[in-house]
């Protein structure tokens, strides 16, 4: 049976692959449920809540390969511009809030990079541009919850923490 370490290469995009798959067992069955999945490979129908707040976890496509030609990157990369795609937004969003520590928090961003790209110190970028380092700055003023993930695991336990902090 696929499970999310199977799926998970060394690609930021195998980590996002993964990661989506886990959240699709977490929203129908639950966290508890997902976790046995991820080491039996089989899903069992133990008693743990379902998570209908999952079924709104969506990826922002804003990168990625845009063509083979570097004429073809031009025209797409013009596209999607004009769509408004915009440097900086992070990959993965979840449009629920919650109450932490009397501090409301509006949603949650998480940011995917490569697991090669985990920063060795902590005054490193880890991979992060300008950009996207502006938008948590952003986020964590405003009340947006923001993590940069380098595998699908750190991402499921932001999402753990974020979804159900007690």
């Amino acid at each position: 049976m696929i499970t999310p370490n199977k799926l998970a290469k060394e690609s930021e995009s195998s980590h996002q692959v993964a990661f989506f798959a886990y959240c699709a067992v977490a929203e129908s069955h639950g966290f508890e449920v997902a976790d046995e999945w991820c080491d039996t490979g089989k899903i069992n129908r133990i008693k743990s809540k379902p998570l209908p707040c999952l079924q709104w976890i969506y990826h922002i496509p804003n990168g990625g390969s845009r063509g083979d030609t570097k004429k073809a990157r031009m025209i797409r990369g013009a596209k999607m511009k004009a769509e408004g795609v915009k440097k900086g937004i992070p990959d993965i969003h979840l449009p629920f809030p919650i109450n932490y520590l009397n501090i409301w928090w509006h949603s949650l961003y998480i940011e995917m990079k490569k697991p090669s790209e985990k920063p060795k110190r902590k005054t490193s970028k880890g991979g992060m541009s300008d950009e996207q380092i502006a938008f948590r700055e952003y986020c964590v003023e405003h009340h947006f919850a923001f993590a940069t993930c380098y595998n699908w695991k750190e991402a499921v336990d932001i999402l753990k923490m974020y979804v159900d902090p007690n």
